[in-house]
């Protein structure tokens, strides 16, 4: 963006709680049911029905207020969010408007460099979820109203934001955080996190605001630094040619990579909201409040700051393996078992994400048992096996999962470190290849590589690399003499 002018962004993030039954009725909210199934007159608003408020639904809002630093209200209350869509039978949605559950929050963000920013939360609140608009290839529109009354918590932080890649580092931080808190799965291709983000820019300096866009439809964390990106450019080159930016509705298009308009921008007096007549008032003590707070688990910034501190590993790695709950807890189950812990966790970022990216797996799918990390990085340490073997061990556990030392015994993959044993494959090697022999001597030290491989092919890569670099060199250098 043109060095003049500087990006202001709000983000509205809806995050799916992983409640078994709705927000206000018995209903299922498992995914992929077949259309229109998983409803009843409750949440297809039939006349003379009552909600019934989900409490584990407001546990799960609380658990978020308080991992983002919220305040929690003693007394909350829901509002009636009136407009007509086809996929909203009821006519409304029940939501939270001027008494939200939690409210006046942050987290603090990497922005560019090593900075930290502190993102200001205006208020997280509960809502039901609308249904789902199908638009068919026959130009037909279908309606799904499994999704009416999934339960949702709206995360809406302050226009704090100043790039598209500080927006999705934020994204990024509340996805992990309802993963870590185990109430949202996080997957924004499935719908359960979705954003809609408020966008102005401003000369800079200014502190006024811009005339904001609301640009919607975005399924990946990409796809927001993306749409942000063009719509910044785009609100520059339309100031830039004299012309004004009207406040709008926008549809991020990932397939052409553009912005197309929707609708004009509502504000919160089109929905003509009123307090909700058929649920009372939530009212949270300061004893539950306590109890949900002493049951929070460790989160992802303060279980990064401890393995540096507790296991000696450098901030790339601990950020790594704490981008993910699972991930991390496979790291401490392993590392219980074993001393070196910069070893698992080199493994862990190699050969355990390459298997679980390349699978589409998730950790807990991986045959490799934590133990039995643990156990191959023993046996290297130990000289039993090379790290070549481990390699080759490791991919045996993948096909026909057993332990370490079983495979090494069933394949014979031992480490040779008999020192007699590999002086004569050394031998034949040298003799075998005497112009490889002659560079060496005239200075191509290079070569002294191909032999260490010639003697690792001759023993299978059971031969001991270090006893087999140290004789090598040894009866390399005699001959210069």
């Amino acid at each position: 963006m043109n060095q003049s002018y500087e990006a202001v962004i709000g983000l509205e993030i809806h995050a799916q709680l992983s409640t078994e039954s709705k927000l206000f009725c018995g209903c299922s909210t498992r995914f992929g049911a077949e259309p229109n199934t998983n409803v009843c007159p409750v949440c297809l608003g039939h006349p003379g029905v009552l909600p019934v408020l989900n409490k584990k639904a407001v546990e799960f809002a609380i658990k978020m207020g308080l991992a983002a630093n919220c305040k929690i209200s003693e007394r909350s209350m829901f509002a009636r969010k009136n407009y007509f869509y086809p996929d909203l039978p009821k006519g409304y949605q029940i939501s939270q408007f001027e008494h939200p559950i939690c409210y006046d929050g942050f987290l603090l963000i990497d922005s560019d460099g090593n900075a930290t920013r502190k993102i200001g939360i205006t208020r997280i609140h509960l809502e039901e979820d609308a249904g789902k608009s199908i638009h068919d290839q026959s130009d037909s529109t279908l309606i799904d109203v499994n999704r009416c009354g999934v339960p949702l918590i709206e995360i809406v932080s302050e226009p704090d934001l100043r790039s598209p890649k500080e927006a999705a580092s934020y994204i990024s931080q509340i996805r992990q955080i309802v993963r870590y808190l185990g109430i949202c799965d996080g997957n924004m291709e499935e719908g359960s996190l979705r954003c809609d983000a408020n966008i102005s820019i401003r000369p800079k300096g200014s502190t006024s605001l811009g005339v904001k866009t609301e640009v919607k439809n975005m399924n990946s964390i990409k796809n927001v630094e993306k749409a942000l990106t063009y719509e910044i450019e785009r609100q520059k080159d339309i100031l830039e040619s004299g012309k004004k930016v009207i406040q709008q509705t926008l549809l991020w298009n990932a397939e052409k990579q553009t912005i197309e308009p929707m609708r004009s921008k509502e504000e919160s007096h089109d929905y003509r909201y009123f307090p909700e007549p058929d649920l009372p008032i939530i009212a949270v003590s300061e004893e539950w409040k306590d109890e949900i707070k002493n049951r929070l688990p460790e989160l992802p910034d303060i279980r990064m700051q401890r393995f540096q501190s507790q296991y000696g590993l450098p901030k790339y790695d601990a950020e790594i393996l704490t981008s993910e709950k699972e991930l991390a807890d496979y790291f401490e189950e392993s590392a219980k078992l074993t001393n070196d812990f910069k070893s698992v966790s080199n493994w862990i970022m190699t050969e355990v994400l390459k298997v679980i990216n390349e699978k589409k797996i998730s950790i807990r799918q991986l045959p490799v048992k934590p133990e039995w990390l643990s156990e191959l990085i023993h046996l290297v340490k130990a000289g039993t096996i090379s790290n070549k073997i481990a390699k080759d061990v490791f991919t045996e556990i993948l096909t026909n999962p057993r332990s370490p030392s079983i495979i090494v015994e069933e394949k014979n993959w031992m480490q040779v470190s008999d020192i007699s044993s590999i002086e004569k494959i050394i031998d034949d090697v040298i003799a075998a290849n005497q112009s490889q022999v002659q560079q060496y001597l005239s200075g191509k030290e290079k070569v002294f590589g191909f032999f260490v491989g010639e003697v690792m092919k001759r023993t299978k890569g059971k031969a001991n690399p270090d006893i087999v670099n140290k004789i090598l060199k040894q009866g390399l250098e005699k001959l210069k003499s």
